[in-house]
């Protein structure tokens, strides 16, 4: 199989967990506190990013949030269960 076609598994600390959400959303404060936690546990980074302050996340996820992507792709969104994501930070 060429290398290009093969999948690399990624550490938990290679990994980048982002938060995409919006002040005073009671869901996203949730969702925050998953993501934290499970990143402190697996050692994975994490960001946060507010869609006010960007018009792209804005009109992609306005109808979702909190939206969690792992490494640029769409995790979850809504709520965030912590297994999951342990689980998608582990694959």
């Amino acid at each position: 199989m060429s290398a290009l076609l093969r999948r690399t598994k990624k550490k938990p600390a290679e990994r980048v967990v982002t938060l995409v959400g919006k002040p005073g959303c009671h869901l996203c404060d949730d969702a925050r506190r998953v993501v934290r936690e499970v990143c402190e546990e697996t050692g994975a980074s994490w960001e946060e990013k507010d869609i006010t302050q960007d018009e792209r996340l804005y009109r992609e996820y306005w109808e979702q949030i909190p939206v969690v992507l792992v490494d640029g792709e769409q995790h979850t969104f809504w709520r965030v269960d912590a297994a999951r994501l342990r689980g998608a930070l582990r694959s």
